[in-house]
């Protein structure tokens, strides 16, 4: 059964799941009531960072059109570009014991394509989570339901994997950001 967490909350992941190695982080969203005459394009981007809590180069930082990182341990699935249907609109395949040891936690975030120019913010976001399931038996183990706490942002960190003690663990973060994507790229140690 899968572990609920609220916003702060850390869980561990791979000391509790003996032998757990593949994990995919599922994002998911709705879009409220919206009629802006713009499309609603959510994206989910990782950042995978070192001990100072930065990107090393432009290498990590995965999104829809650097969908591959941390020497192939970390797989974007590719773009949902409309949010509809049901269960996650994007996908990470993580490969734990794959990530290479400069790299302490794979962030994930997701962003509203063109925001600013779109006047669009999380306000008009509903049902947003992330959730981990086991990548080899589909079983789902965390789940993190990002509530409705946000208004103006066009950001959110909402969680990461970090590396404590050889062993994995998961922390609900759910931070909001105006800014958009920008202001993340900047923050994680990359020029925008």
């Amino acid at each position: 059964m899968a572990i609920n967490l609220s916003k702060g909350q850390k869980v561990d992941l791979t000391k509790s799941n003996p032998g757990l190695s593949n994990v995919i982080v599922g994002l998911g969203w709705d879009t409220n009531k919206y009629d802006g005459g713009q499309d609603f394009d959510l994206d989910s981007s990782i950042f995978l960072l070192n001990a100072n809590g930065k990107c090393a180069s432009e290498k990590d930082f995965i999104f829809y059109n650097n969908t591959i990182g941390a020497e192939g341990a970390v797989e974007h699935t590719g773009d949902n570009k409309t949010g509809e249907g049901e269960g996650d609109d994007e996908q990470v395949k993580v490969a734990l014991s794959s990530i290479p040891s400069s790299i302490e936690r794979v962030t994930f975030a997701i962003t509203i394509h063109d925001a600013e120019t779109r006047g669009q913010n999380f306000g008009q976001v509903s049902n947003s989570y992330v959730r981990i399931v086991n990548g080899d038996t589909n079983e789902e183990l965390i789940r993190y339901d990002l509530g409705e706490d946000f208004s103006i942002e066009t950001a959110i960190v909402v969680g990461e994997l970090y590396r404590h003690n050889n062993e994995w663990k998961f922390n609900a973060i759910g931070s909001g950001y105006q800014g958009g994507l920008a202001s993340l790229v900047r923050d994680f140690g990359l020029d925008s």
